[in-house]
């Protein structure tokens, strides 16, 4: 296991030395349009392997924090993640200019409040359901008397609300607080990005992802209104960090799964 872990690390390391040694030092005015605090703040939350699983992990992982920590380092800034503990904080942290980036889904209704570049990860939308449940497809979810969670203000938050005509839909804070509410019954099934789904299945025992989707995720690099200066450069980071395979350590090393890394 060490073994792997190592290697793991180290082919992460090496994707991310090929990517600062074939970038060009950003010059002055692009660093103050894109970390004009001085530093790249990339909002992350913890508990996913899109963002970041563990902020207190010694070489934590998390296709975002590696992604931000590339993107500092071609910019030639100091990196500097901060953790916020909702995935509603980070996208108002970038709305509001808190934060320089963010990794998040490129939906349609986030596009309106922020910026994106091209996107770097696919992952399937999909529900998460307990042992023994009645709901074998997603056709079977949107039944009377089923309630069905999702994360606050998520993009499974504002499409099933729209879309579910019968089922219930219910609001966790968290990720976390859903899978508790799975766990104690309190829910018939969660959706949200199956990359997440497999990490709540780990903490309720019997639990497992329907193999159908209902959905795609388009995660992209986000930054705040204002910044379109940063557009090409962040665009140049994201091809680049696709094709010299930045984006797919960072998944093996965070154990993504139900994802892949978007066509350059």
């Amino acid at each position: 296991m060490r073994a792997l872990n190592a290697a793991r690390v180290a082919s992460g390391l090496i994707a991310l030395l090929l990517l600062a040694v074939s970038a060009q030092a950003a010059d002055s005015d692009l660093q103050h349009v894109l970390a004009p605090s001085g530093k790249l703040r990339a909002a992350l939350y913890p508990g996913t392997p899109t963002s970041i699983l563990d902020a207190k992990e010694a070489e934590p992982r998390g296709v975002g924090y590696e992604l931000g920590r590339a993107l500092a380092a071609k910019l030639g800034v100091p990196y500097e993640p901060v953790i916020y503990p909702k995935n509603n904080d980070v996208l108002e942290a970038v709305k509001s200019g808190e934060a320089d980036v963010a990794f998040t889904n490129a939906s349609p209704a986030r596009q309106k409040e922020m910026d994106f570049g091209p996107a770097y990860l696919l992952i399937e939308l999909g529900y998460l359901v307990p042992a023994g449940s009645p709901v074998k497809t997603s056709a079977d979810v949107d039944q009377k008397g089923l309630k069905i969670g999702v994360t606050a203000n998520s993009t499974s938050d504002a499409t099933l609300s729209r879309t579910l005509k019968n089922a219930e839909v219910v609001r966790a804070p968290t990720v976390g607080a859903g899978a508790e509410m799975l766990a104690a019954g309190k829910i018939a099934a969660f959706a949200t990005n199956k990359a997440t789904l497999f990490e709540m299945a780990e903490k309720v025992p019997g639990a497992h992802v329907l193999s159908d989707r209902w959905g795609e995720e388009r995660h992209a690099i986000a930054r705040p209104h204002g910044r379109e200066q940063g557009a090409a450069f962040i665009k140049a980071f994201t091809e680049e960090a696709l094709s010299s395979g930045l984006v797919k350590s960072a998944m093996d090393r965070a154990g993504l799964k139900g994802a892949i890394p978007a066509t350059p």
